[in-house]
């Protein structure tokens, strides 16, 4: 029931404001403006101004409140990240025991939004626990309200004080190192959390182009993602089952080619989206993109019916039709699965070294992600074991 606990109360905010943060606390916007505090902005215009005009059930504008958020990790934070760059942003924990206080307002997401709801204290805890699913989520989307509601949070009148903060997260060692060489000794934990800011817990560059990746793939930003699948229409674990609930136009397409018997073992078949999943990330769809305009999908066949185990040969046909095809496509860069691994039976031993050979050949930036289920040893990542002739 791990994932049915509130994780906190975060705020996000410019790693410059941290010796702020700490000496004057988490101030709301009406006493930045009205006090000229110095502050280093990470939020757009646009996104501050919406904010100023909703008020809270008291007639307050949300400006007179520190807004803290139940998940951190969500679109604003997959937004500023992406513009402002991993070193330049922390996120400061807040203890919890601040939600007791009669005077807060909690929101049933985005506050600025007009469908989420701005509840007393007793209304919103209650809110929020029914709410944790989608909160504790890794994903969220616009349709089904999750990327509204992942964003609900806690409203503070005026200020959060210092004696409330926690800790502070940042995306790497060498920015914690950095950051905790500017505060007094010891007065707060600085502490790197890789996979709260969207990064892989793992990167092994086999080349300057092919890298090895512990991760969510997902969150890759390649041009196109890799989804294995089997040539009978089922969608059902692992990667592709979250395929078919994060991308219902894919498994639709998908659903298609198996219906007409069109996609085969040896035969991928990509499936040019016309949407950039970065953009459908992000709060706000002003983020600019990692050269992405569209996020397409390569469908790779790993077996013919899902209750087989994968195919190893199947497979190796497939890798050589990408080598021959993927310029013709115009796949510009690529995320890859271990194929075959993990739920289909095979051991990485055996595929990463057969995929990383093909992929080497493709001269474009490729991501290889490991595969979840099982822990690869070290031996096996290597340039020398992967890449061998």
């Amino acid at each position: 029931m791990a994932h049915r606990r509130m994780k906190g109360l975060y705020y996000i905010t410019h790693i410059n404001n941290i010796s702020s943060i700490l000496n004057r606390g988490i101030l709301s916007h009406e006493i930045v403006e009205k006090e000229n505090v110095p502050f280093t902005r990470i939020y757009n215009e646009g996104i501050v101004a919406n904010r100023r005009n909703r008020l809270t059930p008291d007639g307050r504008s949300l400006w007179s409140f520190a807004n803290l958020y139940f998940q951190p990790r969500n679109a604003m934070l997959y937004q500023v990240v992406n513009e402002k760059g991993l070193d330049e942003i922390a996120i400061v924990a807040v203890r919890q025991d601040i939600l007791k206080r009669p005077d807060i307002y909690i929101t049933t997401g985005n506050a600025a939004h007009s469908e989420s709801e701005i509840l007393h204290p007793r209304e919103g805890r209650q809110a929020v626990a029914e709410m944790l699913d989608v909160l504790n989520s890794d994903w969220w989307k616009k349709e089904d309200g999750s990327k509204r509601r992942m964003m609900a949070e806690c409203l503070v009148p005026d200020v959060v004080t210092p004696d409330s903060i926690d800790g502070i997260y940042v995306s790497k060692h060498t920015v914690a190192e950095k950051l905790k060489s500017t505060l007094p000794h010891g007065k707060i934990e600085v502490i790197p959390a890789l996979s709260l800011f969207f990064q892989p817990a793992q990167r092994i560059a086999l080349t300057d182009r092919i890298s090895i990746i512990e991760g969510d793939m997902f969150f890759s930003r390649m041009q196109t993602l890799t989804i294995s699948v089997n040539c009978v229409g089922v969608m059902g674990k692992g990667l592709a089952s979250r395929a078919k609930y994060q991308f219902p136009d894919v498994y639709v397409f998908y659903q298609d080619l198996c219906r007409d018997q069109t996609l085969k073992m040896g035969r991928p078949y990509l499936y040019k989206r016309e949407s950039s999943l970065e953009q459908e990330l992000a709060e706000e769809p002003s983020l600019e993109s990692n050269g992405n305009l569209e996020t397409w999908f390569l469908l790779f066949p790993t077996k013919n019916h899902w209750r087989e185990q994968s195919d190893i040969v199947g497979i190796e046909k497939g890798l050589e039709w990408l080598v021959e095809n993927a310029a013709d496509l115009a796949i510009k860069s690529l995320a890859v699965p271990a194929l075959g691994c993990g739920l289909g039976g095979l051991e990485w031993e055996q595929v990463g070294p057969l995929m990383c050979r093909y992929l080497a050949r493709l001269g474009i930036p490729v991501e290889v992600y490991l595969p979840a289920e099982k822990k690869i040893l070290p031996t096996a990542l290597t340039k020398q074991f992967l890449l061998k002739p």
